[in-house]
């Protein structure tokens, strides 16, 4: 059952993500029960929350949010963006992690042209993070560098793996990630031979930073007794278990006062300060990237962390309303920012960036979005980046197939980050 589960989200595009536990919801809203100040067209009877649908939208998304740039008396670039990010992080409840911890390496060496460091360091709660360090064997001098943002693919077990290879010998899971969302390909290991450091850390509930079962009170443990995760099927079985516990993870985050969101951008943020402290890293040319949960994290870290010079979100751009109406059952809680909004769209979160260089990349047939919000977002970016005078700065370009980040888009970034981070 498990493996028919995977294969149905690997084939539909929903994995990139995860699914949330639960039966989907009856997606056909009753014509007869609509108010009549909200009338809908085929489109939106289709809607998530049926009749509520129209109504949801009308309360914020139907004009242009309060903090948008794209508002014409918000004439001010700095002062906009300064401002802005302030409110940003309020929202999101910000998480602060006190001073750079100290690193341990624990094994270093060479794959296939490239030298890496796995690396650890522990954070103010949890397990220690697990990263690991690429780079160009013999490379000498400064390099500019590149924070690997892995993606989520319904798999919390793993983490940088997804992204990062340091031996030949790979279980065929993660050999299985590698092929259905990177053309086979480690993509943290091909940026790193074109001449960047490139760190990948374990983010927060993934991998090394996962919630671990015997931590949990048995009564939510769904009947697991053996905590080794040391065969594929045990593996499966915790895959599981954390998508159902994501929203206990959630719920408690806000009864903290806080979100996933914050505390996905205070761990990056602490990884980018690693990184930027390193010797071999020119910390005045930084750049970061991801896919679907990883261009989550980068439209976050990009919009919102100046040190990040050049950013590459891919497979994660839409608009709140695609999330409101159409899609918000393929994504998982680490997507949202309460009240937020209201003062922003979704991609004006990555416009806070503006004018620093911006790449978005798109699948035309990903069923994580809508290919007509998808567009929408485009439109909302480029305009942003119109209004800041930095049309060249910003790109955009949707490519053929499902939820990915392939050789032909991967080659695309890394040709972004050439032209922007080795000037």
């Amino acid at each position: 059952m498990q493996n028919d589960r995977r294969e149905f989200m690997k084939k539909s595009g929903l994995a990139g993500l995860g699914i949330m536990g639960g039966s989907l919801l009856d997606l056909h809203a009753n014509p007869k029960s609509i108010n009549p100040k909200f009338p809908v067209n085929n489109q939106q009877e289709l809607n998530l929350i049926g009749s509520y649908g129209p109504w949801a939208k009308s309360l914020n998304l139907e004009k242009l949010p309060s903090h948008s740039f794209r508002n014409p008396g918000i004439t001010d670039l700095d002062t906009w963006r300064t401002s802005t990010r302030k409110l940003v992080s309020e929202r999101m409840g910000a998480v602060e992690l006190g001073s750079i911890p100290k690193v341990t390496v624990h094994r270093s060496g060479i794959y296939e042209g490239v030298s890496f460091e796995e690396i650890s360091y522990q954070l103010p709660s949890g397990n220690p993070t697990k990263a690991v360090i690429l780079k160009p064997e013999n490379a000498k001098g400064k390099l500019p560098a590149i924070l690997g943002l892995h993606c989520h693919g319904g798999n919390k077990f793993l983490g940088l793996d997804k992204i990062s290879r340091t031996r030949a010998d790979l279980p065929s899971y993660i050999v299985d990630h590698h092929d259905t969302y990177y053309e086979g390909r480690a993509w943290a290991n091909e940026a790193a031979k074109l001449g960047y450091v490139v760190m990948v850390h374990d983010a927060f509930a993934f991998g090394s930073r996962r919630v671990m079962l015997e931590d949990v009170p048995e009564s939510i443990r769904q009947g697991i007794t053996d905590f080794s995760l040391d065969t594929e099927e045990k593996i499966n079985a915790y895959n599981s278990w954390a998508s159902n516990h994501e929203h206990i993870l959630a719920k408690s985050l806000f009864c903290a006062g806080t979100s996933w969101p914050a505390v996905f951008l205070a761990e990056d943020q602490m990884a980018l300060s690693i990184l930027a402290a390193r010797e071999d890293v020119d910390d005045t040319k930084l750049g970061c990237a991801g896919l679907s949960g990883g261009g989550l994290r980068t439209v976050m870290l990009g919009g919102l962390d100046p040190r990040i010079s050049c950013a590459v979100a891919v497979g994660f751009m839409t608009t709140w309303t695609d999330l409101l109406l159409y899609k918000s059952y393929t994504h998982t809680w680490m997507s949202y920012v309460p009240i937020l909004p209201k003062e922003l769209d979704f991609p004006e979160i990555l416009s806070l960036r503006a004018p620093l260089p911006t790449l978005v990349l798109n699948d035309i047939e990903d069923n994580l979005f809508t290919l007509s919000e998808m567009k929408k977002a485009d439109q909302i970016l480029g305009e942003v980046y119109a209004k800041a005078k930095a049309t060249d700065r910003y790109r955009c370009t949707f490519h053929p197939g499902p939820h990915k980040f392939d050789k032909a888009m991967q080659e695309e970034a890394f040709a972004w980050f050439d032209q922007w981070l080795k000037a």
